[in-house]
């Protein structure tokens, strides 16, 4: 896991720094971004990354010392930018809370430090607290297109804004606190590539450590809570906010394609990346990770190299067949590998388009019978025309085919559902109407909500 945002250069380290960093490696704290605030913060923030391999540094001058900005000090933050350890522009923004700069004066800094983090490349770490209409304003204004909005504590329709930027959102140990109802439902909803953690140590110690001062190794305790509010694991919540924090700070090493990746307790095959739908709303068309895991395969796996990755598959509530493409494009492999799971006590799930039959031309369902224990099938859509919009399938005829397909399922799967994805054209109630005549349950996806 990866603290995007603390400030171990502050005081309140003075006496047992190296202690504090010991504990956060020992609790799985792989890197740590150090923000700094004023002048001094900045210079012991770069002193710190020189200092420890896993520790990078951010400068920039804080909305509450925008006062102490001068020509003198954006030059040295420009020196301190081209270092190799510095990774980004901030804590940059605005504060109307304790108002310890002029408003005006804030503003100006903010414009300033943003136009320099356009022209060099970096992304942005913003602050902002009672202000988020002027927040938003400049960073329209701004172009920047790249950054995170630290220690989130706006409403959702800010949430939508920065997202629609380009941002990302960050949250610390407040999203814990017991009156941050409002805050929790926004933490529920953000995308899962645009979510990152952090302490913003020593301020804000989550729950149940409260009142105490923050240090890096506490943020798993925040990033347990996430877990549980988004529905996922502590190792979901790790992979995937670690992911966001490399790719978007440029900090270690990006994961290689995958053909098998676990979600939750259940484990997902991705075996071809080759599909016979273009959805408009496929998540593949904008990025080659979901929940963490990069699925862009080098190569379609073998039978062999599929069984490897399993290993045992009671160790799983279920095996997927899943990924970055339609599997029963590869049918003979589907069939022998779920074959070798069912051998081995697996369960076997195969999420699908449901154009099977379309590409051989001939009813495969039976061929499934006795190695699949539950099919996903994407209906998409209440009529032909909107799936033809929405879905792009190779096919014609395809949802009428899908529908024979969701048809043919019951006969040979014992347990089969249809899902939708909520995109605009598509009418829930009609495709509803559709799964009840069929008898099968409809499972409804928010747009990319993926996982």
């Amino acid at each position: 896991m990866i603290d995007t945002h603390c400030h171990l250069d502050m005081d309140p380290f003075e006496a047992d720094r190296d202690d504090v960093i010991k504990r956060a490696r020992e609790a799985g704290i792989e890197a740590f971004l150090c923000i700094g605030s004023d002048f001094e913060g900045n210079k012991g923030a770069v002193a710190l990354a020189e200092k420890h391999d896993d520790i990078y540094a951010v400068v920039g001058m804080h909305p509450h010392d925008a006062k102490d900005f001068t020509k003198a000090v954006f030059d040295q933050i420009k020196i301190w930018a081209a270092h190799k350890k510095v990774v980004a522009v901030g804590e940059i923004g605005l504060d109307y809370h304790y108002d310890h700069s002029p408003r005006e004066v804030q503003r100006d800094v903010f414009r300033q430090q943003l136009d320099y983090a356009k022209e060099s490349g970096l992304p942005v770490v913003v602050h902002s607290r009672d202000a988020s209409e002027d927040t938003l304003s400049i960073l329209k204004d701004s172009g920047v297109g790249q950054g995170v909005m630290h220690c989130f504590s706006g409403d959702s329709d800010m949430a939508d804004r920065v997202l629609a930027m380009g941002f990302h959102i960050s949250f610390a140990g407040q999203v814990t606190f017991k009156k941050a109802t409002q805050l929790r439902e926004i933490a529920k909803t953000i995308p899962d590539e645009r979510l990152l953690v952090e302490t913003d140590a020593p301020f804000l110690a989550p729950e149940p450590l409260r009142g105490k001062r923050n240090e890096p190794a506490f943020i798993l305790h925040t990033a347990r809570f996430l877990a549980q509010l988004r529905g996922v694991s502590l190792e979901d919540i790790d992979r995937m906010t670690t992911l966001n924090a490399r790719r978007l700070f440029g900090v270690g090493e990006l994961p290689a394609g995958q053909i098998a990746y676990r979600i939750r307790d259940s484990l997902y095959l991705n075996i071809t990346n080759r599909c016979t739908s273009k959805c408009i709303f496929c998540i593949r068309s904008s990025t080659d990770f979901v929940k963490g895991h990069n699925l862009r395969l080098a190569h379609e796996p073998s039978v062999e190299d599929l069984a490897g990755a399993i290993g045992d598959p009671t160790r799983y509530r279920e095996i997927v067949f899943c990924g970055y493409g339609e599997p029963l494009l590869r049918l003979d492999a589907v069939k022998a590998v779920a074959a070798l799971v069912k051998q081995q006590g697996g369960r076997v799930r195969i999420n699908t388009n449901g154009h099977g039959n379309l590409i051989y031309k001939r009813n495969i369902l039976p061929e499934l019978r006795g190695l699949v224990d539950s099919i996903s099938i994407s209906l998409d859509a209440q009529d032909e025309d909107t799936y033809r919009r929405l879905c792009k399938p190779s096919f014609d005829n395809a949802f009428q085919e899908v529908i024979n397909f969701i048809r043919e399922a019951k006969l040979c799967i014992p347990e089969v559902s249809a899902t939708v994805v909520a995109a605009d054209g598509v009418d829930i109630d009609k495709c509803r109407a559709i799964t009840d005549e069929l008898g099968v349950t409809l499972r409804v996806r928010g747009l990319d909500n993926v996982g």
